[in-house]
């Protein structure tokens, strides 16, 4: 579905991505890990068009995404959930919702009930500014604004950052009813425990290079991963 090839991404004059290669397959959940400041958002934004690359491919469903620009490749089936939810502060929740509506196929698979559905605490506060909602609110409504695209792709950076536990295992909860559903998801966080069980594969950065690259079960068995690439 995504193949990442020798991505390379750089601030100015200095270079934040080296060589960044992995793939998310249909139906997958493969997570990016990796200390702060590694390169995991600069990879996201690469891939979504708000960073330029200067070196290497992105290629979505047999489609070249490097270079165009992030209307084109939202529209082209990748959905965001970007690091601090970034949700617009003077529109309700529903007007939140409502603003990124698409329908890529047909008809679409997520309307305004299905996200109330999946978050029932955004149906309990639809007439409620994002400026007014608390943080795991705010979460919850950029996860359904993005949904709300109807995306192939969910990529979600930092997930669960600065939440509450209980609202943590609800986002972890609403990311397995979606894998069930057959959704790929692309996820960047720090709470490991909770991504082995949930993920497929996992692709760990360091310093702009992937170091790492595995499956859960080749994940949990080797610690030394952990404190190797993770672990601050």
């Amino acid at each position: 579905m995504l193949t990442v090839s020798n991505l390379q991404t750089s601030y100015g004059p200095a270079k934040v991505l080296f060589d960044i290669s992995f793939e998310v397959r249909a139906g997958e959940v493969v997570t990016l890990l990796g200390r702060n400041g590694m390169g995991k958002t600069t990879t996201v934004g690469s891939i979504m068009g708000l960073l330029r690359p200067h070196g290497g491919e992105v290629v979505f469903e047999g489609r070249p995404l490097r270079g165009q620009p992030a209307y084109r490749i939202a529209q082209a089936g990748l959905g965001l959930v970007p690091e601090g939810r970034q949700v617009f502060p003077t529109l309700t929740v529903e007007e939140n919702l409502v603003a990124t509506a698409a329908a890529r196929h047909g008809a679409p698979r997520w309307t305004l009930p299905r996200v109330y559905e999946l978050f029932p605490r955004l149906k309990e506060r639809r007439s409620n500014l994002g400026s007014q909602l608390s943080g795991g609110e705010q979460q919850m409504l950029a996860v359904g604004r993005a949904l709300m695209t109807n995306p192939k792709l969910l990529i979600l950076d930092e997930a669960t950052e600065g939440l509450a536990p209980l609202i943590r295992a609800e986002i972890w909860d609403c990311l397995r009813r979606l894998k069930g559903d057959g959704q790929s998801i692309l996820v960047i966080d720090k709470t490991i425990d909770a991504l082995i069980p949930l993920a497929d594969r996992h692709v760990v950065i360091e310093k702009g290079r992937v170091a790492w690259m595995g499956t859960s079960a080749e994940l949990a068995a080797d610690p030394s991963v952990k404190d190797r690439f993770l672990h601050v």
